[in-house]
C-alpha cells in the first residue's frame, strides 16, 4: 500500500468503529424497535445464553478498539506491517456487526445469522493474518493490536452459538430428537476443544480467559442445571489448567 492508501484505510478504521459505538449506543438508549438488545435476547431463552452480567465484556471490548483505532491512526504506524495485514477487514466486522444490531432489534433472528457469522469469518482472517500468539512484534503492538482483537474474537467465538441457539427457539426446532439440555453440553464441549486447541497452537491468555468468563456465566445462569453446570465447571478447569501448563512449559522451554 503507498502512503495514501494507508491513510484511507487508518481513517476509513477509525470511521468504522465511530459508527460502531454510535449504532450500539442508540441500539440500547433509543432503543431500536422499542426493545434493548437484552430483552430481544429474553424473547428466546437458551440453556447456553450467560447471565445477564457476563455482556458487560463489551465495554471491554470497545475500551480495547477504542486504543487499536488510536494506536492505528497514529502517523508512525502509518507503513507498519499490522495495517496492510489487517486491511479493510476491520470495516467489514463494523458494517457485520452494525447490521446484526438492526436485525436482532427487528427480530430477524434467523437472517442475523448471516451478519454473525460474517463478523466471525472477519475476526478469524484478522487473527490469522496478524498470526497472533505466533509473531514476533513488540510488546506495544501486542497490547494495542494483538490484544484488543484476541478478545474480540474470544467473545464472537460464543456469541454466534447464542445467537444460533435463539434461532432455533425462534422457529421451534426440534432438536432432531434430541433434549435442549444435551445440546447446551454437546456445543460447551465444542466451545472447549477450539479453545484447548487455541492454547496449544497460540499460547493465547486473552482469548482463553474470554470463554472462561462465558463459562463462568452459563454456570450462574443455569446453576439449578446440574448437566450444564458440571459440563461448564469441568471445561473451565480444563481449559484453566491447560492454560497454566501452556504457559509454565513455555517459560521453561525459553529459560
Amino acid at each position: 500500500m503507498t502512503g495514501s492508501k494507508n491513510l484511507i484505510l487508518q481513517v476509513s478504521n477509525a470511521g468504522a468503529f465511530l459508527i460502531l459505538v454510535v449504532v450500539n449506543a442508540l441500539a440500547n438508549i433509543l432503543p431500536l424497535n422499542g426493545k434493548t438488545t437484552a430483552e430481544i435476547s429474553d424473547l428466546y431463552p437458551t440453556l447456553f445464553t450467560p447471565a445477564g452480567y457476563v455482556f458487560s465484556i463489551w465495554s471491554v471490548i470497545y475500551i480495547l478498539l477504542l486504543i487499536f483505532v488510536v494506536f492505528q491512526a497514529l502517523p508512525k504506524q502509518r507503513e507498519e506491517p499490522f495495517l496492510r495485514k489487517i486491511s479493510y477487514l476491520f470495516v467489514l466486522s463494523s458494517i457485520a456487526n452494525v447490521s446484526w444490531l438492526f436485525l436482532w432489534h427487528y427480530e430477524q433472528i434467523l437472517i442475523s445469522l448471516v451478519p454473525m457469522f460474517a463478523l466471525l469469518g472477519t475476526l478469524i482472517a484478522i487473527y490469522l493474518r496478524l498470526q497472533i500468539g505466533q509473531s514476533d512484534v513488540s510488546l506495544k503492538e501486542k497490547l494495542c493490536v494483538h490484544l484488543p482483537f484476541s478478545v474480540y474474537l474470544g467473545w464472537i467465538t460464543v456469541a454466534p452459538i447464542a445467537n444460533f441457539a435463539a434461532a432455533l427457539t425462534a422457529i421451534n426446532w426440534d432438536g432432531w430428537g434430541l433434549g435442549d439440555v444435551t445440546w447446551t453440553v454437546l456445543v460447551i464441549i465444542v466451545a472447549m476443544v477450539v479453545t484447548l486447541a487455541v492454547i496449544i497452537t497460540r499460547r493465547d491468555v486473552a482469548f482463553s480467559l474470554v470463554i472462561i468468563w462465558a463459562l463462568i456465566g452459563i454456570i450462574v445462569k443455569q446453576i439449578e442445571n446440574q448437566s450444564i453446570v458440571i459440563t461448564a465447571g469441568i471445561s473451565a478447569v480444563v481449559i484453566t489448567v491447560t492454560l497454566i501448563a501452556k504457559i509454565f512449559h513455555s517459560s521453561f522451554v525459553r529459560s
